[in-house]
């Protein structure tokens, strides 16, 4: 769970700066948060929270 809360935080800073400073427009990123909530709730969900989990996992495992 405190994945999911800092995967949130961290789209929602690279939102906010898209927005910013890179010319993203605030409608833009509105139709995104949709798109977001509507897959949540989609068949497609799992497999994405499965893909996610993955990619989290597997830069866990980086070793420097």
């Amino acid at each position: 769970m405190a994945l999911s809360i800092s995967a949130v935080v961290l789209l929602a800073i690279i939102v906010f700066l898209l927005v910013k400073k890179s010319g993203l427009k605030a409608g833009h990123a509105v139709v995104c948060t949709l798109l977001g909530f509507y897959l949540a709730s989609s068949s497609v969900a799992p497999t994405i929270n499965e893909l996610t989990t993955n990619v989290a996992g597997m830069i866990g495992g980086i070793k420097f």
